[in-house]
């Protein structure tokens, strides 16, 4: 893989971190990238260690539990907020990620969390895909 490659493909990723609420399809992602999808995924993959559908709904978790540790808005509310089209999806996701159900989470406690610098906390919240 060439530095040139490398370079696309974290634009593409610097794209879905900031878009991450959008609908995002493979096909657009590749065209950032400058690449056909298939070698977009196999290469992100490579480069990244996951796929990029993965590493967006990762993204999408992560915003997704700062929203519900606020508490103030739904479970399907935090889903259509990032960008999640399905409830069912969501939640499966989610759970597959952090380990509990959107709504298990929101319900928790979380003021330990909130005396943790945010930069600090990114890393340490951040969903990881659990072995099964």
């Amino acid at each position: 893989m060439t530095l040139e490659d490398l370079r696309r493909l974290r634009r593409a990723r610097d794209r879905m971190d900031r878009e991450f609420a959008e609908p995002l399809d493979m096909a657009e992602l590749a065209r950032t990238a400058l690449m056909s999808a298939g070698h977009f995924q196999r290469s992100f993959r490579k480069a990244f260690g996951e796929t990029p559908y993965s590493y967006l709904m990762t993204r999408r978790v992560e915003r997704a539990k700062a929203l519900l540790r606020r508490g103030d808005l739904t479970v399907t509310e935090v889903c259509m907020a990032v960008g999640c089209t399905s409830l069912g999806s969501f939640s499966s996701r989610f759970t597959e990620l952090v380990g509990e159900t959107p709504s298990a989470y929101r319900a928790r406690d979380h003021e330990e969390s909130t005396v943790i610098p945010s930069c600090v906390a990114r890393t340490f919240t951040r969903p990881r895909r659990r072995p099964y």
